[in-house]
């Protein structure tokens, strides 16, 4: 078997609730033995690339088939360095703040939230600011010391499912753009909530496949593209979550805030309109909120009785 296919297996169950009638949904695009640490960046721009993808009889769920090993797909997110994700902190800010009000409504008092696929720590800032202890982890080195550095944060380096992290330690958990990156989900879902004390809540974002969004980008949905592992319906969300013992407590769908550079950055044709330094610096100073409803907000809480 060539070296390249060795990184790749085969599903034999789904990776959201476990059931066995699979079925084909759409070939992929591109080769993904030539797949590389640049195309999974949180900010490429890659997209109507997909895998070949799989979907599930029983819960709806559409999956990479085959997937990357986690080891595999880790090794490659560790190596990613992304600056421009950080130089977009402003309009993320404004996203995870709405994150954050829900956490503090739904969470009394405060205590340690974990963040997984923590970036440059942007969330775990604006938690320590309202009194949460933060806490996270994250695959990227380069991540990660940037948020070491600039925020002085205690992000660790890591495989989520690995972490050294007590059980029972955490009011919160976040997954925010996460859970699509994982072969495993079921594997990450269980995790949160194994770290997550009776009465904690994990908040997970996450696109919505069959969205309205989707349906009229189609196959070039900002959502397609080659770091995406998985696409989630509402079907597919509740089997993963109350499959590890999750009760949804609240949903709703997730807003967007980007610099006008950022966006127009994104589409080739507009590309000419922000060269040049005075146009950069201006069009960034221009943000743009998109409501596009193409993403879950999940909020799901651990039995207190647990």
């Amino acid at each position: 078997m060539d070296d390249a296919l060795r990184r790749f297996e085969r599903a034999e169950r789904c990776p959201a609730c476990g059931g066995s009638r699979l079925r084909p949904w759409r070939k992929g695009n591109f080769d993904v033995t030539r797949l590389d640490k640049d195309q999974i960046r949180i900010t490429d721009s890659e997209y109507g690339k997909i895998w070949d993808l799989s979907a599930c009889e029983d819960c709806g769920h559409i999956f990479a088939d085959p997937y990357p090993k986690p080891e595999f797909i880790f090794s490659l997110y560790s190596q990613v360095e992304d600056p421009a994700y950080d130089a977009e902190a402003e309009g993320r800010a404004q996203n995870f703040r709405g994150i954050l009000d829900n956490l503090g409504a739904l969470v009394p008092g405060r205590g340690t939230l974990f963040d997984v696929g923590a970036a440059t720590g942007i969330l775990l800032d604006l938690a320590r600011e309202r009194g949460w202890t933060p806490d996270g982890i994250e695959a990227s080195h380069w991540a990660v010391d940037f948020a070491r550095r600039t925020r002085s944060l205690p992000l660790r380096q890591g495989y989520f499912e690995e972490a050294r992290t007590e059980a029972g330690s955490c009011r919160a958990v976040t997954m925010v753009d996460f859970i699509e990156h994982t072969p495993k989900p079921r594997e990450a879902v269980a995790r949160a909530y194994d770290l997550l004390a009776p009465g904690g809540v994990l908040c997970l974002v996450t696109p919505d496949i069959h969205s309205l969004s989707a349906r009229l980008a189609g196959r070039r949905w900002w959502h397609l593209r080659p770091g995406h592992l998985a696409y989630f319906s509402k079907r597919s969300l509740a089997a993963l979550l109350e499959g590890a013992g999750f009760t949804i407590v609240r949903r709703r769908r997730y807003a967007w805030t980007f610099s006008a550079h950022y966006l127009l950055t994104r589409i080739g044709v507009f590309r000419p309109l922000v060269r040049g330094r005075r146009a950069a610096l201006f069009f960034k100073r221009i943000p743009i909120k998109l409501a596009l409803g193409d993403s879950f907000e999940i909020y799901a809480r651990k039995d207190l009785r647990t």
